[in-house]
Formats: C-alpha cells, sequence, structure tokens
C-alpha cells in the first residue's frame, strides 16, 4: 500500500503542470536551499545576497543581508552556514554571531576549472568532507561537478566530475544518492556518481528550479528563481 501510494503521489507530480499550490513562502530570487537538521529548518540563499531561516511549513523565522553576494546554494551545517558564489568562493557564516569569511577556491595541477559569469556555480552539497558543486552549464560538454574540500582559508578543488546534464542549477545528497535538478529540461535526475551515469530522470513541473533539499520526513523542497519555495510529498 505504501509503494502504491508514492506511485500515486509521484504521478500526480508529473503530471501537475501548475506548482502554485505547493508554495509555502516567498523569498525573492530565490536561489538555493539546504534542511537545516538540528533545528528542523530550512535555509534559503537568495541572489541579492540575503539568506532567509524558514520552518517547513514556510513561516520566515528570520532574514539577514551578508553583503554584494551572488550567491547560489547553501548548505546548513550544525554551528554554520557554506553558501557558495557564484563567481567561484565559498562564503562561511557563523550560524550564531552571523560573522562570515569569503573562501577562494583553488585547483591543483591536474583539477584546474575556470569560473566565469557564464560558468559558475549554481548549486551545492556536501557528503564527508567534501562539497560538490554543480556549474552552469548550457552543452553536456561544459556540464561538470566541482568536488572541493575546504581548508582554513581556501577550498580545494579535489577532482571534477563531467555528468552532462545541462543547466544543472542545484544538486543534494540524500540516502547516498545525488539527486541533480536541472531548470532547463524540468527535471531532477538520480545520479549514480560510482558508475558516471543517470540513474532516474523524474518530471518536474515547470518552475524556476534553483535548489533542492530533503528533511527528515522525506519531503522535497524546491528554490523557485521566480521567489518561491515549494514543498512536495514523499514521493521518492
Amino acid at each position: 500500500m505504501k509503494k502504491l501510494t508514492k506511485l500515486l503521489i509521484l504521478f500526480m507530480l508529473t503530471a501537475c503542470s501548475d506548482a502554485d499550490s505547493n508554495v509555502i513562502a516567498e523569498i525573492p530570487e530565490a536561489s538555493g536551499i539546504s534542511y537545516c537538521k538540528n533545528t528542523d529548518t530550512l535555509v534559503v540563499a537568495s541572489d541579492e545576497g540575503s539568506f532567509y531561516e524558514l520552518t517547513t511549513s514556510g513561516e520566515i523565522i528570520s532574514e539577514h543581508k551578508l553583503g554584494d553576494y551572488d550567491l547560489e546554494g547553501v548548505v546548513c551545517k550544525k554551528n554554520k552556514f557554506i553558501f557558495a558564489v557564484e563567481g567561484g568562493s565559498l562564503l562561511r557564516v557563523n550560524r550564531e554571531t552571523l560573522e562570515s569569511k569569503e573562501v577562494k577556491i583553488k585547483g591543483i595541477k591536474d583539477q584546474e576549472f575556470k569560473f566565469t559569469n557564464k560558468h559558475g556555480i549554481e548549486g551545492i552539497s556536501k557528503k564527508g568532507k567534501f562539497y560538490y558543486l554543480s556549474i552552469q552549464a548550457k552543452k553536456k560538454k561544459d556540464a561538470y561537478i566541482v568536488v572541493v574540500k575546504m581548508r582554513k582559508n581556501y577550498a580545494l578543488i579535489i577532482k571534477t566530475i563531467h555528468h552532462k546534464i545541462i543547466d544543472s542549477s542545484g544538486l543534494q545528497w540524500h540516502k547516498n544518492k545525488l539527486y541533480i535538478v536541472s531548470d532547463k529540461k524540468d527535471k531532477l535526475y538520480v545520479y549514480n556518481l560510482k558508475q558516471r551515469k543517470i540513474m532516474k530522470r523524474i518530471k518536474l513541473p515547470k518552475f524556476a528550479q534553483e535548489g533542492i533539499t530533503f528533511d527528515d520526513d522525506g519531503h522535497a523542497y524546491f528554490a523557485d528563481d521566480n521567489g518561491y519555495v515549494l514543498k512536495y510529498g514523499d514521493f521518492l
């Protein structure tokens, strides 16, 4: 019965062309989202250099301006936020004091990667000691994930992964699976990192997907660049 329910919910999600009923909050230029496990809240990044903390039902708890940053994604940790800055850096923010430090991303000899305005960071997720950054790409040959490890004063590129998913605007590790959102295709991809291939494609309603996260109950949340946060049931 549980499996059937999930299939029905997935069908409803796939068939739905209007995402309005799933909107739980309005956030200007929402560009990334992350679930904070220790507080059961959401943090949403904005292109305008601000971030918002919300309840999982969409109530805005707080709003803070960090500066003139084009924030494109966020990872919520127990004591800090790590924001992805489009031009090629990470912004480390203390959750209590809001003290921030911009961390540049450096390459190693065989893993040089150039960030540009047309080829910048679009999303971020974390697994273990590594941060996974989705890169804006209009062509399959340019579609990469950059894997970095945070140091004290910089982040070091460990490797790049050529996944061929165009316009990967957000990504999230969830239950040892990597989920990648494509705004261009209105799809959510389940990507197998070891096999370097797409395992599943999930059709999404048409909206400006800019980030994805999951809570402990399996709900999926999306940041919509048109200024919204959307919530869906346990459909995976």
